[in-house]
C-alpha cells in the first residue's frame, strides 16, 4: 500500500520547516521502519510512503519532497528506472539509493550515481539484527540531514551586502551554489608545504566520494606511474570490488582492493576494503598492506585516520595526503599527525564537496597546505610529486 502521508507544508517565518522525506520501497517492514525512525528526527518528517518507483514518479509533484529513499528493486519502475524520470521532474531532489549488498546492487548504485543519485547506502540483510538496523539507521538519518541541508544552503539567497569568507583557489561551479546565509566566516589558515619531496600519496573520502576519486584519479596518471597510492572511502564489502574496478577504468592504471600483506609498490592504486582498515607497516626495507580487522573508528569501517597514522612510521614526513568530500570529521586527525612528521594535507574546497564535513574538519583545524575545487586538485598533485614545491 502506498500513503502520502502530508500535504505539502505552509511556509513558516520563524523556524525552518522540516526536511520533507519520500520513502521508496516494496517491503511494508522496510517502508514503516524508515518512516519511524524519520518522524523520530525533530528536523525531519515523512511526506510519503510509497511502495513503487512508479508511485513516486506520478505523486512527485503532489508531495514535493527534499529527499528520496529510493530502493532498487520494486515491481512496475524499479529504482535505476524512476531516477532519472524524478529528477527530471525535480532537478534539485536528493535521491538516497537503498540496496542489499549483491554485485548487482553494488553495480546499479554506482550507475545510479552517474546518473545523477546523490548517495547510497546498502540495507542490512536482517533488519532483526538490532547492531545492523542501528548501523543503517544512524547513517540514513546522517546522509539525509547532511544532504539535505545542502540542498537548502543552494536555495537560500547570499545575504545582501554580507562578506562571504574567502577561498582557496577558483570555485568550480561556484555560481550554482549559493552560500548559505550566515555571519561572515573568518579566512581559512594554511601551512607551509612539508619540506621532504612526497614519497606515497595517500586519499580519504566518504560521501560523494566515488565519484570525486574517479574525477581525480583520471588526472594522475604521472604520480601513479613513479608513487604508490593508497585510498580509503567508507565503503561496504562488494562495494568496494565494484570501485576499484571503477577506479582502474578511470586511472588507466592497476587499482584493486588491497591485500593483507602485500608488498606496496610504485604504478598502483590500493583501495581499503569494505568492512577492514587499511593499514601499512614496515616488512624490511619495503612497507606492506595490513588488514585490521577491529572497531569502527570515527563510526567507519574502513576509516581514514588508521591509514593516515600507520603511514607515518613508514614515509615519515614523506607523504602527501588528500582528504576529500565526506560527512563527519575521519582524517583531520590522522592529517594532523601527517602535517606534525613533516608531511602535508591537501583539501578539497566546500564549493565542489558533496558534503564538507572531512575536508572542512581539516581546513578549520589549520592543517591544510591547500584547499582546491576537485578538478585542480590533480594538477596540482602532478606538480608537486614532480617537484614544484610552491603551492600557489
Amino acid at each position: 500500500m502506498s500513503i502520502a502521508l502530508k500535504g505539502s507544508p505552509a511556509p513558516t517565518s520563524t523556524r525552518q520547516a522540516p526536511l520533507r522525506v519520500m520513502v521508496v520501497d516494496d517491503s511494508v517492514v522496510i517502508r514503516g521502519m524508515i518512516a519511524r525512525w524519520i518522524a523520530a528526527e525533530p528536523d525531519m518528517e515523512v511526506a510519503a510512503s510509497l511502495r513503487t518507483g512508479l508511485d513516486a514518479v506520478n505523486q512527485l509533484e503532489r508531495i514535493d519532497p527534499d529527499v528520496a529513499v529510493l530502493d532498487i528493486e520494486m515491481p512496475e519502475l524499479d529504482g535505476i528506472s524512476a531516477l532519472p524520470r524524478l529528477l527530471a521532474k525535480k532537478r534539485n531532489l536528493i535521491i538516497i539509493m537503498a540496496s542489499t549488498l549483491t554485485r548487482r546492487n553494488a553495480e546499479i548504485s554506482f550507475k545510479a550515481l552517474s546518473l545523477g543519485a546523490s548517495d547510497y547506502i546498502p540495507k542490512p540483510e536482517s533488519t532483526r539484527e538490532a547492531a545492523a538496523a542501528e548501523t543503517f539507521r544512524r547513517d540514513l538519518i546522517e546522509k539525509i540531514r547532511h544532504l539535505g541541508a545542502k540542498v537548502r544552503r543552494a536555495a537560500a539567497p547570499a545575504p545582501v551586502n554580507s562578506p562571504l569568507a574567502p577561498t582557496v583557489g577558483k570555485p568550480h561551479e561556484a555560481a550554482a551554489r549559493a552560500p548559505l546565509p550566515q555571519a561572515a566566516q573568518p579566512p581559512l589558515t594554511l601551512r607551509a608545504l612539508g619540506m621532504q619531496a612526497p614519497r606515497v600519496l595517500l586519499i580519504g573520502s566518504s560521501t560523494g566520494g566515488p565519484q570525486a576519486l574517479m574525477t581525480l584519479v583520471t588526472g594522475l596518471g604521472p604520480v601513479i606511474d613513479r608513487f604508490p597510492v593508497l585510498i580509503t572511502q567508507h565503503m561496504p564489502p562488494t562495494f568496494t570490488t565494484i570501485l576499484a574496478e571503477h577506479l582502474a577504468r578511470s586511472s588507466r592504471r592497476p587499482a584493486h582492493e588491497a591485500v593483507d600483506g602485500e608488498i606496496v609498490k610504485a604504478g598502483r592504486i590500493y583501495l581499503a576494503p569494505g568492512g577492514c582498515h587499511m593499514r601499512v607497516v614496515r616488512q624490511g626495507a619495503e612497507a606492506a598492506i595490513a588488514l585490521d580487522d577491529g572497531p569502527p573508528v570515527n563510526f567507519c569501517k574502513p576509516a581514514v585516520d588508521p591509514l593516515f597514522t600507520s603511514a607515518i612510521d613508514v614515509w615519515q614526513g614523506s607523504i602527501m595526503s588528500v582528504i576529500l568530500t565526506g560527512m563527519g570529521s575521519d582524517g583531520m586527525r590522522g592529517g594532523k599527525d601527517i602535517v606534525a612528521a613533516g608531511g602535508s594535507v591537501i583539501a578539497q574546497d566546500e564549493a565542489t564537496s558533496v558534503v564538507w564535513g572531512m575536508p572542512g574538519a581539516a581546513a578549520n583545524a589549520g592543517i591544510c597546505a591547500a584547499v582546491l575545487p576537485l578538478n585542480q586538485i590533480a594538477p596540482k598533485l602532478v606538480r608537486l610529486f614532480a617537484g614544484d614545491r610552491s603551492i600557489a
